[in-house]
């Protein structure tokens, strides 16, 4: 499918096989396209698309190209998947003052981008890289927003919870490859806005509105960064709940193990089979032996109270 914008601000949405009106069109947005769509706007506006192989490119040098009569650019939008986020790689191809996107899915980006497209009148294509782009940035600051209500919840269940449950765990580690995921993709955006102002193609009216962005994008992984930290510290005071339970469970059994230690001693000495052992014949050598067995249990307990071991 492929959606047609004019600088009237109405869209036409083509199916294969019609021919558009490419007058005055500032942004061609190919969702799913056929290669009969894909060969249809190549002719049309005498341009190259990206391939998948190209899109989905993970090197550097492959996220921006810039040509003296083009640019393009991937980048990779973050999508649920799991309980975590997976990229969909999104190609951008700025030429002519036209705006080229291709993609395999709808993101609630372009969603957005298409309700703004009523209020505010795009004078080209760059114009609505940057909204595309800007609003992709609000999503990005609304995921790490999510992830730190997510990190005080998980606090208040640790402070609060009796015994550190292995699900917290695992949540945190989620989180972390969450918060991962979110910081490469927002260092992706600051590289390529780096890359757009060193741009002689692009305008420069709107350099300061990406000087803003490259701002808000820094905060945004000033963000990542304190986030990643409270993460590390939820992870280490987890592991350390875990090693004072193991501790006390130890400890318990070494205090077991200590109070029977005695008796055990004194059982012993009266199960040896010598013949000769004065006790065996005196009739309450039998209730003396359990007497003493019983005072050196009570006896050790007593002395591991008064040193505070229990």
């Amino acid at each position: 499918m492929v959606n047609y914008f004019y600088l009237d601000r109405t869209i036409v949405r083509m199916e294969s096989g019609e021919n558009p009106d490419v007058k005055d069109v500032f942004w061609v947005d190919l969702i799913s396209p056929t290669t009969e769509e894909q060969r249809q706007v190549e002719h049309d506006f005498s341009v190259e698309l990206f391939t998948k192989q190209e899109s989905e490119e993970i090197e550097s040098s492959s996220k921006y190209v810039e040509t003296e009569d083009e640019i393009g650019i991937n980048l990779n939008f973050l999508v649920p998947e799991e309980g975590t986020f997976a990229n969909e790689p999104v190609s951008f191809i700025i030429k002519d003052r036209i705006l080229f996107t291709q993609r395999n899915q709808d993101f609630r980006t372009f969603s957005e981008t298409y309700r703004k497209l009523r209020t505010f009148k795009p004078i080209d294509g760059d114009d609505i890289f940057l909204t595309i782009l800007e609003t992709r940035i609000d999503y990005d600051a609304d995921l790490i927003e999510s992830i730190t209500d997510q990190i005080s919840y998980i606090t208040r269940t640790m402070v609060h919870a009796k015994d550190p449950d292995k699900q917290i765990l695992l949540e945190i580690t989620t989180l972390q490859e969450t918060t991962i995921a979110i910081r490469e993709n927002i260092v992706e955006k600051q590289r390529i806005l780096s890359s757009l102002l060193k741009s002689k193609m692009f305008p420069k009216e709107d350099y300061e509105k990406m000087r803003i962005m490259i701002k808000d994008v820094g905060s945004l992984l000033d963000h990542t960064a304190f986030n990643f930290e409270r993460l590390e510290f939820l992870q280490n005071s987890f592991l350390g709940l875990v090693n004072i339970e193991q501790s006390r469970v130890i400890k318990i059994f070494t205090v077991v193990t200590v109070i029977f230690m005695p008796p055990t001693l004194i059982a012993s000495a009266y199960g040896m089979n010598f013949r000769y052992m004065p006790e065996l014949d005196i009739i309450w050598g039998y209730p003396f032996a359990l007497f003493l067995m019983l005072c050196s249990s009570v006896a050790t307990l007593l002395f591991f109270r008064r040193k505070k071991w229990l």
